[in-house]
């Protein structure tokens, strides 16, 4: 046997393959002639690689995000939270205006009496009733963009509590309130709704608000805070000649006051 064996080694594979049948030592368990094909190297799979990169593009699309991680409920409550808080200090802003312009005392007005100021070509000097036992004494600069006779018993509207000013020697009590275009040259009187008296108080605000309005501040009040400064750039008709104070309408208890046809213009 070993010297068969070193026969074997030196025979080389064909007798190998005809020692071992004799021997009985190799038993295929199929015809010796059945094809079995062996794939060359490389091994390509066309279908396996296609499934693949389908697998990663959609990896791709679900599972990335442009900061590389997943979006949380979190970043998406910050988002509302900061959009609610935004709101909330817009909201509080214009209720901090409708105040100051609630502190003002504004009133319904009627001219009873104008003539020309002596002194100064500009102004007309008018007596006004605004509900008080006597009437104001009340210099406008309105010359030059009203005739005389277009203000004489007309209904107006009143800011009532500045401080009393001397104008070329007559104490002014208070001012009319009129609406004038960007380039002021057109100017007309704010007008109160039909029905209106003089004496109502005008406030900014809805109707509703009427009973729980605060007390007018006082012309020192007025001065000290600069309150009337403070107001005065956010006075401005609408698209309709509706007079407001940012979002909230200038009325009276008969209705909102109005420009005569001054759109989108400025209060003073």
């Amino acid at each position: 046997m070993v010297v068969g064996a070193a026969n074997i080694s030196r025979g080389g594979g064909s007798f190998l393959v005809s020692y071992l049948r004799r021997a009985g030592g190799l038993r295929p368990h199929f015809p010796a002639s059945f094809p079995v094909p062996i794939p060359k190297a490389p091994f390509n799979f066309p279908s396996l690689k296609a499934t693949t990169t389908t697998s990663n593009k959609i990896s791709r699309v679900c599972f990335c995000t442009t900061s590389g991680s997943v979006p949380s409920t979190t970043d998406t409550t910050t988002v509302v939270s900061d959009s609610t808080s935004d709101t909330e200090a817009v909201i509080s802003e214009e209720d901090k205006l409708k105040g100051l312009g609630n502190s003002l005392d504004i009133r319904v007005g009627q001219i009873i009496k104008i003539w020309r100021h002596e002194e100064a070509d500009s102004l007309y000097v008018e007596e006004v009733d605004v509900g008080e036992p006597e009437p104001r004494i009340i210099c406008s600069g309105l010359v030059k963009y009203i005739p005389l006779e277009h203000l004489q018993d007309k209904k107006v509207v009143v800011l009532a509590n500045l401080k009393p000013r001397n104008m070329r020697g007559v104490k002014s009590s208070g001012m009319l309130m009129a609406a004038s275009d960007a380039a002021h040259e057109n100017v007309e009187l704010l007008v109160p709704p039909e029905g209106s008296i003089p004496g109502d108080r005008v406030w900014f605000g809805s109707e509703e608000e009427m009973g729980s309005l605060p007390d007018a501040a006082s012309p020192n009040q007025i001065q000290k805070k600069k309150i009337w400064e403070s107001v005065q750039p956010h006075l401005k008709s609408d698209a309709s000649c509706v007079a407001a104070l940012g979002m909230h309408l200038m009325r009276t208890s008969a209705g909102v006051v109005e420009t005569g046809s001054l759109k989108n213009a400025n209060i003073s």
